[in-house]
């Protein structure tokens, strides 16, 4: 059963892609949203040429609810995933980081994956608190002709917010053939 927490996290990122999906980051008013983006998490503003897929899933955290003590807020996705594996790891805290091979994820976590061809896995994450990746809100888990699939919301997708979707074992897992997923952060919260 879905947290009054997930929902509304969930409904936030898909607030943002209704509202700035058909628009790219140098056009307005999703250009005036991303500046917001980083000054809703105490971060000053570098423009929209910088990353900030992190940002709006950090941003997205904090409007949902969460304090900075429960969510590492950061510009740098490996940041937030290797404090909710150090969660997970000592049983602290309501964001947990997870193997995706082992966990199912379910509306309001975080998937997070490689990107610029990296290949790291969940030990690297857990090991290293540095790296280029990017990370999507869960916004739905379902099940079509195909089989099971979860539906992300993320910043800076093709220049915008965009969704994604993710296929899933039969049990759950995301399918993860290639070692495209390094992480889910499930929320206790």
């Amino acid at each position: 059963m879905q947290t009054s927490f997930q929902k509304k996290l969930a409904t936030i990122a898909q607030g943002q892609y209704d509202r700035y999906r058909f628009l790219r980051e140098n056009q307005e008013p999703l250009s005036t949203q991303i500046k917001a983006y980083w000054r809703g998490i105490g971060l000053p503003f570098p423009g929209v040429d910088e990353a900030w897929s992190a940002v709006f899933v950090s941003w997205c955290v904090k409007n949902a609810g969460a304090t900075a003590a429960q969510f590492k807020f950061s510009s740098a996705h490996s940041r937030f995933v290797h404090a909710a594996i150090a969660n997970a790891q000592s049983g602290n805290g309501v964001f947990h980081g997870r193997r995706p091979l082992e966990y199912a994820p379910k509306t309001g976590d975080i998937l997070h994956n490689n990107r610029a061809g990296n290949r790291f896995d969940f030990d690297f994450a857990k090991a290293n608190k540095q790296y280029k990746s990017h990370s999507a809100i869960v916004i739905e888990v379902g099940t079509d002709s195909r089989g099971r699939y979860l539906r992300t919301i993320g910043g800076n997708e093709g220049d915008s917010v965009g969704m994604k979707e993710v296929r899933l074992t039969a049990r759950g897992l995301v399918k993860n053939g290639d070692g495209l997923y390094i992480a889910v952060i499930e929320t206790l919260l």
